[in-house]
């Protein structure tokens, strides 16, 4: 049984999750700046194609040559953000009409029109600002925060997954934290693709064959660096992005360490498929990673390695829903009356 809104809210769950990826492979294929301006092409709704568009484009950005491919891959990332942005602005109206029925989330969708908002300016910026790395960073994390929340409202609105008879405490932290590093890491690999930082270790389980080559921390971290006037390329130097790629590689770890424990806890309670599953899609994460050091960042590989990280994510918002404590349970605990039915706390 679902809600109202619950295959809207899918829809709009798998589109955010196609618009991830699309942003990834726009990244990957240097495509950043296929249009120079925000939100047309060159001063256009489309790529320049013919003679006319290209003497228009070539008059008024006489800086920045029309590459029609690149152009198109990130034309294609815009328009179907915009159906993000348009389906998500019909989850909140329709959030808004069913407010007062029983079970309806509003807050959730309210949130996500503002985060969708605030990503359409950041897509602006990272054109203006010429792929200012932490403009980059700050929207790769808005895409992936949409995603998750867009997840968890489709959660709210079905009951194919409900909250688990017994909620351990240590289960229920562990899969905050995993949350968190899993975010903090996702954070990490836009901060190593903004600045180009994927190929400065070509080796592992060592770097440049040693276990801690020279790196520049301060530099590679430096969140404040000068803007433009082009980052495409990336503009540190190799002991930075050294550091940028070392700290993946810790956070990799600690996010391994953390989710192995957190699996070793759904076991024990019981979970063995989410268990499971964790574990299947963490691995294939593991093995994306070093493949992508191995092999020298192929394509498909680095897609699949966004993927991964977009998949962790889900698994870890699913994970947090089904471990929560309710708000009956809280309101037992802390003595206070809250008013509703069972279903409220789906709000």
């Amino acid at each position: 049984m679902t809600r109202p809104g619950f295959r809207l809210a899918l829809l709009a769950t798998l589109l955010a999750l196609f618009v991830v990826l699309l942003g990834a492979y726009t990244r990957l294929t240097h495509a950043g700046l296929g249009c120079p301006d925000w939100p047309g092409c060159y001063g256009l709704i489309s790529v320049p194609v013919n003679d006319r568009q290209m003497a228009h484009a070539q008059l008024h950005f006489p800086d920045s040559p029309v590459q029609i491919a690149k152009g198109r891959s990130e034309m294609i990332h815009r328009y179907f953000a915009a159906a993000l942005a348009l389906t998500i602005g019909l989850l909140a109206l329709q959030a808004w009409r069913r407010r007062h029925q029983v079970g309806q989330p509003l807050k959730l969708p309210l949130l996500l029109l503002g985060l969708v908002l605030a990503q359409a300016v950041f897509g602006m910026w990272t054109v203006t600002l010429k792929l200012w790395p932490p403009v980059v960073t700050v929207h790769l994390l808005g895409g992936v925060a949409t995603l998750s929340l867009l997840f968890l409202l489709t959660l709210r609105l079905s009951d194919a997954f409900a909250p688990l008879p017994h909620r351990p405490a240590h289960a229920r932290r562990l899969a905050a934290v995993g949350l968190v590093l899993v975010a903090v890491q996702i954070a990490l690999g836009g901060w190593v693709s903004a600045n180009y930082a994927a190929l400065a270790c070509t080796d592992f389980p060592v770097c440049q064959g040693q276990w801690w080559p020279e790196a520049d921390f301060s530099n590679g971290f430096h969140l404040t660096q000068h803007i433009g006037p082009d980052y495409l390329g990336g503009k540190l130097d190799s002991e930075a992005r050294t550091a940028i790629h070392l700290t993946h590689r810790v956070g990799a770890l600690l996010v391994t360490l953390s989710l192995l424990m957190l699996a070793w806890q759904l076991k024990r309670v019981g979970c063995r498929r989410m268990a499971m599953l964790l574990l299947v899609i963490l691995g294939a994460q593991i093995a994306l990673g070093i493949g992508n050091v191995l092999l020298h960042v192929p394509l498909f590989l680095a897609v699949a390695h966004s993927a991964g990280g977009a998949g962790l994510m889900l698994m870890l918002t699913l994970i947090n829903f089904c471990t929560r404590q309710p708000r009956d349970a809280r309101r037992h605990a802390s003595g206070r009356r809250w008013p509703g039915s069972r279903q409220a706390r789906f709000m």
